[in-house]
């Protein structure tokens, strides 16, 4: 296996760091004082955050990640949402779905402050057993290879029959061959 290969099958380490602005950490001293939970729940969020500042979970998981009820969880939510602390983002239906949770980045950020407007293309998602209705540890599925920077596709064993449609000029597929030396 080499380098390309063992970063695709190893899943991607998060930054060990963030960054905050010493006015936020003022007024977040304020927040633990008069709202400890929605304090909690915002150091939970930018602690599971992805370097845009996002992160999708259900309100079930922040309960169990916070050690506190729903009902508490979506009451810090709507104190955060008030506050301007977090902005919230449904992802599917109302039924249903989860919210994508984005901390402004004025508070706290894990990148460089030029990326944080693309926030909302991209989060990390956590999930819980709780809200499954089978373990998360499932059958194994079914993996379709990628390619690396710097690989080489190289194809193996029978394989199936070809496409019957035919290639497009211009678009063949470049597979590696072995030619025979002209003497």
């Amino acid at each position: 296996m080499n380098d390309s290969t063992s970063r695709m099958t190893s899943p991607q380490v998060r930054g060990s760091w963030v960054q905050t602005e010493r006015a936020s950490h003022e007024k977040w001293a304020a927040l633990v004082r008069s709202k400890p939970r929605a304090a909690a729940l915002l150091h939970i969020l930018v602690a599971n955050m992805n370097a845009r500042g996002a992160v999708v979970a259900s309100h079930n998981t922040l309960a169990s990640l916070s050690g506190s009820s729903v009902s508490t969880v979506k009451r810090a939510v709507k104190e955060l949402v008030e506050g301007q602390w977090i902005q919230t983002m449904r992802v599917g239906s109302e039924r249903g779905g989860a919210l994508a949770y984005v901390v402004n980045r004025r508070v706290a950020w894990a990148d460089k402050r030029e990326n944080q407007r693309y926030a909302v293309f991209d989060a990390r998602v956590i999930v819980s057993e709780g809200d499954q209705t089978e373990k998360l540890e499932g059958p194994e599925l079914q993996q379709i290879p990628r390619l690396g920077a710097g690989d080489e596709q190289l194809p193996s064993g029978d394989g199936m029959d070809p496409p019957s449609q035919p290639e497009f000029e211009g678009l063949e597929p470049d597979l590696p061959s072995l030619s025979e030396r002209e003497e």
